[in-house]
């Protein structure tokens, strides 16, 4: 018999039907908005799941419910309506933080703990990974015990969620929980990525980078084939910004100063001021072809019209613009106009 015939490679005969997820990744730096767009799609979405594949409560989503305005670090945005909202294998999670975060979203009317879950293999932030991290002055980190415990859980030494009693009715199996679940006839997951392209461990500016894996691949690594996936969301802002010690701004201080003052510019996780410069259309095409995204969000473009000023970089080439529909149209033509293509000017939707 022919090989090829007994291992089919057509993809929609691997494909499980009963499986599907959309992605949410940065594309830039973080701090590009993942969190609106997240909480947008889970409220238009049929999703029985939302996921955090990466990071833990380094990374801040800031997201304008009902009125509300809320910050999440390790809660998935499906909490909002009532999904179930899966912290995945790939995150750490510091329960300090994450009970904290429970009390400060249920006393703002959210149910969380009816739908929060958390893998039973995610690692633990420990007191002292976070003391360890505060000695760090070289990276320019969040100071919240991430790169410590990624290191101890990649050392072999971690430890895992299910090992500790506070988390325990919170718990479930990662596996049986996408693949072997008899709650849902068909399971569709939100997965909500952390931070961004310019910050992966493997793909961002090393040194100066966070310890998890913020792109499509991460989602992988949660227990998610590759097959399943639908959709991944690309999300940037129309300039960009950065929290860390290298050296990112350059050219115009003023601009930049109206920019981070217009933009609300300051860390969601630090409370620190973003540094600010123009936006890179070399990664973006970069991060658009490794992430595999097939629509583009462009959040803070009501920003570059109240400052007046648009410009984007082109390799070493500073492009200026007269006004924000011909930067758009530059855009739309180098990145070959994906599926969905949105430049965004509200913080409260897409």
């Amino acid at each position: 018999m022919d090989p090829f015939e007994m291992h089919p490679t057509d993809k929609g005969s691997m494909k499980n039907n009963n499986l599907v997820a959309d992605v949410v990744v940065g594309l830039q730096f973080g701090d590009e908005g993942k969190g609106k767009v997240t909480h947008q799609l889970a409220r238009n979405g049929n999703y029985t799941h939302v996921v955090r594949f990466n990071g833990g409560c380094n990374a801040g989503h800031t997201i304008y419910h009902e009125g509300k305005k809320f910050v999440t670090h390790h809660i998935p945005a499906g909490v909002f309506y009532g999904i179930r909202s899966v912290i995945g294998p790939g995150c750490v999670v510091n329960p300090k933080q994450l009970f904290k975060e429970i009390k400060e979203l249920e006393s703002g009317g959210i149910n969380v703990r009816e739908h929060l879950k958390i893998a039973a293999n995610a690692h633990v932030i420990t007191d002292f990974h976070i003391a360890e991290d505060s000695r760090d002055e070289d990276i320019g980190t969040t100071k919240t015990g991430n790169g410590p415990a990624y290191r101890d859980k990649y050392a072999r030494r971690g430890v895992m969620a299910i090992e500790i009693p506070e988390l325990e009715d919170m718990i479930v199996d990662m596996y049986t929980e996408i693949h072997d679940n008899y709650d849902f006839d068909r399971v569709e997951i939100l997965c909500e990525g952390a931070q961004g392209f310019g910050l992966d461990i493997d793909w961002g500016e090393y040194p100066f980078v966070t310890s998890s894996h913020c792109t499509t691949s991460g989602v992988i690594a949660n227990g998610i084939p590759h097959s399943a996936i639908r959709d991944v969301w690309g999300v940037a802002k129309v300039y960009e910004t950065y929290v860390g010690a290298k050296d990112f701004e350059d050219g115009d201080d003023e601009v930049f100063a109206q920019i981070r003052k217009a933009g609300s510019e300051f860390g969601a996780t630090t409370g620190r001021p973003r540094q600010v410069s123009w936006m890179s259309i070399d990664m973006i095409k970069k991060s658009i072809k490794i992430n595999g995204a097939n629509k583009v969000v462009f959040n803070k473009a009501d920003i570059l019209d109240e400052v007046g000023a648009w410009c984007i970089y082109d390799g070493m080439d500073a492009h200026e613009f007269s006004s924000a529909e011909d930067m758009e149209q530059w855009i739309s033509h180098e990145i070959d106009e994906p599926e969905i293509l949105i430049f965004s000017r509200s913080p409260e939707e897409i």
